[in-house]
């Protein structure tokens, strides 16, 4: 009963918060429309000096609102109320976020284990404008009382716009913070090493050994510290953990193992929907997950790139069919004109059914229960894009991904992971990709009038110079689809239909006018800009601002 009270209390607390931000909007939204009538065109010249009203009225400016009639209205009053609305938002949301999260606990015995309890959910959605509002004022909120978000996927959504919009510095340090809090020795430099905790694994079958004693080791031990040594050598450090990850790293994606396969341009690697062949796949799959988890926990940085769907599955962010394009960029390109065309008179006589390869045979799949008989229209057309993006990037290697999530959650917990989108988890996986800027200018074809000894391409050659190589990376991105040189560099990357190097097209210059580019082809359509300051500025526009996404050349 004692706790009833304290829930009501809370409750109205929250009510009270949210019926004065409600107020002090409203108050906000009519200065701004009183003070945008009173400075109307005639009136912008002279706006005359705030005049105070008589003694008994101090703090009420008189503020006309048309010729011959003046209006009182309590403009010092009101950034104070706004003012004081916020200090008690500041003085209070600590204390409240606490009893929230007390509140949460309670109601979180009273149900099974992995379920929120629907009380709380209510209570959630109820204050989600004055929640939201804590959030915004302090992010870190969620990792000092509101637990709750992180351990309920369903109510984390509704403030992941918030955290995301952080930056990707703060929200790394917040995901270590909280991934080592309550660590033993968690601040000790040089651990002592058990010789009992050593990982004592075979270079000759790094794999297979690395397997071996990882699977038997201690999880929480491993989750502390690392400590590897190679058989027969004496070595041992962190030079020696680099070196183990890079090798292991390398040899997840080994074809002998069958669990990987190369994407369609060769530079990243997605789940093998035939890893069966391998009877222990899963193990091994369970496997990669454990290294890459304690990689990320660990910071140490791994020597392979996956495919952005891969890193979405990591993640639980859905796919999409532009993801497909990294294993068949043509079936992506004719589910996007399906998607782009009006397919209702055209006699594609497409069903809810697609024929796949499973192991050298043919096999037709329904996309849903009863597909072969349910024809594509204009009208359902977007259901079938998407069921068919999940049947080959989702469905057809849902064992192996669960295998891999298996082992990776061990050491990384979901609800600290989704701090992070899918290019950023690459970055905190494998690092930035290293450009060779000579490698990619030899490599480099020119058309639409630009010849390699114009201005504009000294220019832009100059401008990649000057770049980060994180600005590199997103120039690539920007052009070719992919953050990554194949292996071979610049002479290997590949289009739409083979082979094609990066190209600069010629483009007539207006004013403001951005680059784009047609990733199919590798090319970027360079305006002829009239000086290399323009030139950057807007460059860097275009990498900032579209570096993701596609759209149709």
């Amino acid at each position: 009963q004692p706790l009833e009270l304290l829930w009501h209390s809370l409750d109205e607390w929250l009510v009270l918060i949210a019926t004065e931000l409600m107020k002090n909007k409203r108050d906000s939204a009519n200065i701004t429309s009183i003070l945008l009538k009173q400075k109307g065109p005639d009136h912008q010249d002279a706006a005359p000096a705030p005049s105070f009203a008589a003694e008994g009225t101090e703090g009420r400016q008189e503020l006309p609102t048309d010729p011959g009639e003046s209006k009182p209205y309590d403009a010092a009053g009101k950034p104070e109320a706004c003012a004081d609305c916020q200090d008690v938002i500041s003085m209070t949301a600590n204390r409240l976020s606490a009893v929230i999260q007390a509140f949460y606990m309670c109601c979180s015995c009273q149900m099974p284990q992995g379920m929120t309890s629907p009380r709380f959910i209510e209570f959630v959605c109820k204050h989600d404008d004055v929640l939201k509002c804590f959030v915004n004022r302090n992010p870190k909120i969620i990792f000092d009382h509101f637990h709750f978000l992180l351990e309920c996927p369903e109510l984390m959504s509704r403030f992941m716009h918030i955290i995301k919009a952080q930056p990707f510095k703060d929200r790394c340090e917040w995901f270590y913070e909280h991934l080592h809090a309550g660590q033993p020795d968690s601040d000790m430099v040089h651990r002592p090493v058990n010789e009992n905790d050593i990982l004592l694994v075979h270079r000759d079958s790094i794999f297979r050994s690395s397997c071996e004693v990882v699977s038997k080791a201690n999880c929480a031990k491993l989750k502390q510290g690392i400590a590897v040594r190679f058989h027969g050598e004496e070595g041992m450090g962190q030079g020696v953990v680099r070196e183990w990850f890079d090798i292991l790293s390398s040899e997840i994606v080994n074809p002998d193992y069958a669990l990987f396969t190369q994407s369609a341009d060769g530079t990243t690697f997605q789940p093998n929907s035939n890893s069966s062949v391998n009877p222990d796949h899963l193990n091994y799959f369970r496997f990669a997950g454990q290294i890459l988890g304690l990689a990320l926990n660990h910071r140490q940085l791994v020597n392979i790139y996956f495919t952005r769907s891969f890193y979405k599955h990591i993640l639980g962010i859905p796919v999409n069919y532009q993801d497909v394009a990294s294993i068949d960029p043509e079936y992506a390109k004719n589910l996007q004109w399906i998607l782009d065309n009006d397919i209702s008179d055209l006699g594609l006589e497409l069903t809810f059914s697609v024929e796949t390869d499973v192991f050298g045979a043919m096999e037709e799949v329904p996309l849903k229960p009863g597909g072969a008989s349910i024809l594509v229209t204009q009208e359902n057309k977007a259901e079938y894009v998407q069921l068919v993006t999940e049947l080959r990037m989702t469905r057809a290697i849902q064992p192996q991904i669960n295998a891999f999530l298996q082992g990776f959650h061990m050491f990384i917990p979901p609800s600290l992971i989704q701090l992070f989108d899918e290019y950023e988890l690459e970055l905190l996986l494998s690092g930035m990709p290293e450009i060779d800027v000579n490698d990619w200018l030899k490599n480099t074809e020119y058309t639409s009038g630009y010849e390699r000894g114009d201005q504009v391409i000294q220019w832009f050659w100059d401008v990649v110079e000057e770049l980060t190589q994180e600005e590199r990376v997103l120039l690539l991105q920007f052009v070719t689809g992919s953050s990554r040189v194949p292996h071979g560099g610049f002479a290997h990357i590949m289009g739409g239909s083979g082979l094609q190097n990066f190209t600069i097209a010629a483009v007539p210059y207006t004013a403001n006018l951005l680059p784009t580019s047609s990733t199919c082809i590798n090319m970027l359509k360079l305006p002829e800009y009239p000086s290399k300051e323009i030139l950057k500025d807007r460059l860097l526009v275009a990498l900032h601002c579209g570096s993701y996404g596609y759209t149709m050349a």
